[in-house]
């Protein structure tokens, strides 16, 4: 049997380090009534004691549509394998499948009266806070730090397309929701765990079915290969053995022309460096966060969370603390 494994390579993760703990002590204790001044006199020395806690460098990415022979003898993993050309990665995958007019498409419209309503409440709120804060204009596709009226540092961003998603019987609308959010955590290279429609939309770019691999019971295929689960790890068993053959961890998984979505909790559902180098959680799978994606900034191009330039979220990360007032309207 021959199956197609859609190949989604990427740099190993930095470990995070205690150090931005210690380095936003006395920005923490500026955001109450302190000066602009002040805190951007403030900002190189927190600057410093944080830059040493990022790798200098990654590794390049790349993707490949790996052809595995399953058949009775042959090698698990990578071995022989013939490579064919694919979209590059999760990204290419979404360009195939939505076309680049999001890039260049005007402002996403107010979905709804209440949509309207809460970008203006939330504007109104931005404006009467002066606490050190987060602004996200979707309409500018802009992200803001504020102290009081001051603007501390300003960047272009990439926010939610605004649309609606349809494959295999499901429906998906990639919004970036509008309100008063805060900064729960701050993450170095932070893992990405992709929601169904990253897999719907891998399998519509290659022609591919959609199914589940459930976690308990795992997958008969067509030639009687088992598809399951042991130990976090997605694998096969082939006919007339017991031996559990783990499959690459960082490849899409197809058999039968059908691509399965494995399950949450394996280690196959994690993809690393498509978040960039930092990430501030906001909560319900949203983040601030970088991207290779260098010429969405700008463009209404992401599935709900803002993307910004290596250099401004790594800006964030040093000098934006968890729990930091973040407003998107």
């Amino acid at each position: 049997m021959t199956t197609f494994v859609l190949g989604r390579h990427a740099p190993r993760g930095v470990p995070a380090s205690p150090h931005s703990r210690v380095a936003l002590r006395s920005l923490r204790a500026l955001r109450r009534g302190a000066s602009a001044a002040a805190l951007c006199a403030l900002l190189p020395t927190v600057a410093g004691a944080q830059r040493a806690e990022r790798s200098d460098s990654l590794d390049p990415r790349f993707t490949t549509l790996a052809r595995h022979d399953s058949s009775p003898g042959a090698p698990a993993g990578n071995g022989g394998a013939v490579l064919l050309p694919v979209a590059d990665s999760a990204r290419g995958a979404r360009m195939l499948a939505s076309g680049l007019s999001a890039l260049a498409s005007a402002a996403p419209a107010y979905r709804s009266r209440a949509d309207s309503l809460a970008s203006v409440r939330t504007r109104g709120a931005a404006a009467r806070d002066t606490r050190f804060r987060v602004v996200v204009s979707l309409l500018d596709r802009r992200v803001a730090v504020m102290l009081g009226a001051d603007t501390i540092h300003s960047a272009p961003a990439a926010v939610a397309t605004g649309e609606t998603f349809t494959y295999g019987g499901r429906v998906w609308t990639f919004t970036t929701p509008r309100g008063m959010h805060r900064v729960r955590r701050k993450e170095i290279e932070p893992l990405w765990i992709p929601p169904d429609w990253h897999y719907a939309e891998v399998a519509r770019a290659n022609g591919l079915r959609l199914g589940v691999l459930p976690a308990a019971r795992g997958v008969t295929l067509a030639d009687g290969t088992r598809l399951t689960v042991r130990d976090r790890v997605v694998g096969i068993i082939r006919p007339g053995t017991t031996t559990f053959l783990p499959l690459p961890t960082d490849e899409e998984i197809v058999f039968d022309e059908t691509l399965f979505i494995p399950p949450v909790g394996t280690i196959n559902r994690r993809i690393v460096g498509e978040l960039g180098p930092y990430g501030l959680d906001l909560g319900d799978g949203y983040l601030l966060h970088g991207t290779p994606d260098k010429e969405t900034i700008g463009a209404a191009a992401t599935h709900g969370c803002v993307r910004l330039h290596d250099e401004d979220i790594e800006w964030l990360y040093t000098f934006v603390p968890v729990g930091t007032p973040v407003y998107i309207y």
